[in-house]
């Protein structure tokens, strides 16, 4: 499901109990400087992201902050973020001139302490290549490092390399826990185009063989992966970055399972398996 960008008012996008993703929930808060908003979901552990700006995080008396280095888009600085433990109460402050604010969730009653992740704690790894349009950065936020510290939720910024090109391809999908084969994560995607007036392609198609659906992307755009395979492409002449949010029904780490027409194209993209790795 496609969900085209809109004033939110600081109400969730994705609220709790999604009837398509129930595991995901997903905010976006905009401040102005001095201003505050309270971030508290029952029953989900977050992880507060500005993708502009810079804010402080109240957790139960502690005080995470100033995080956020990005000035006027997710293209200026590495990201930062703050975990907050499931059901816990975040107050936000604004200490920019403004500051857009990503809050990512994942559904568990499992409570972990909070803590900050600096610009320099964030995990990196760069695959794929010009010549097979697959060349891009991952920057995982709540990645493989925090594992033991974090319940179900996985925090990540995709960026494509270069200008125009594909990204989640092979076409793979995580619908179903038959694990060792493959583990049920539902996913929230929200994009972003350098320039804005930019716009790219999310397929997503049900069945192996069948016809699926395709989405027009804008700046802004919200995607809903419920089910299903789901590559997206960007247009030539334009970059592509999406936070990702993923989150698991029964464990953290993601084991997608590769569309069978498709997957002998993992041995045709540099770095894919080290990627692949990294979603733990």
């Amino acid at each position: 499901m496609h969900i085209a960008p809109y004033d939110n008012e600081n109400q969730p996008i994705i609220a709790a109990g999604h009837a398509l993703v129930p595991l995901v929930y997903f905010n976006i808060v905009k401040l102005t400087r001095g201003q505050s908003f309270v971030s508290q979901v029952a029953g989900y552990e977050t992880c507060i992201v500005p993708a502009t700006g810079s804010i402080r995080v109240q957790v139960s008396g502690q005080d995470f902050g100033p995080i956020g280095k990005r000035t006027s888009s997710v293209w200026d600085a590495d990201p930062e973020g703050v975990y907050i433990p499931t059901g816990a109460e975040a107050v936000l402050i604004c200490d920019s001139a403004q500051a857009e604010v990503f809050v990512a969730g994942a559904l568990t009653d499992e409570v972990f302490p909070a803590f900050v992740i600096a610009a320099s704690e964030i995990d990196p790894v760069q695959y794929g290549s010009d010549d097979t349009k697959t060349h891009r950065k991952i920057k995982h936020i709540l990645g493989t490092k925090y594992h033991g510290r974090v319940s179900r939720l996985l925090v990540s910024e995709l960026y494509t390399v270069g200008a125009g090109g594909w990204s989640g391809f092979p076409s793979h999908k995580h619908d179903t826990n038959r694990l060792p084969l493959e583990s049920r994560h539902d996913e929230v995607y929200n994009f972003r185009f350098n320039p804005p007036h930019g716009s790219g392609l999310q397929m997503l198609q049900r069945e192996d063989g069948l016809s699926g659906d395709a989405y027009h992307l804008v700046d802004g755009s919200t995607m809903v992966i419920d089910r299903g395979y789901h590559p997206c492409c960007v247009l030539p002449g334009y970059e592509m970055y999406y936070f990702t949010i993923l989150a698991g029904e029964t464990q953290r780490s993601l084991v997608q399972y590769f569309q069978p027409s498709h997957a002998d194209q993992i041995e045709t993209i540099p770095g894919i398996k080290d990627m692949i790795a990294k979603f733990k």
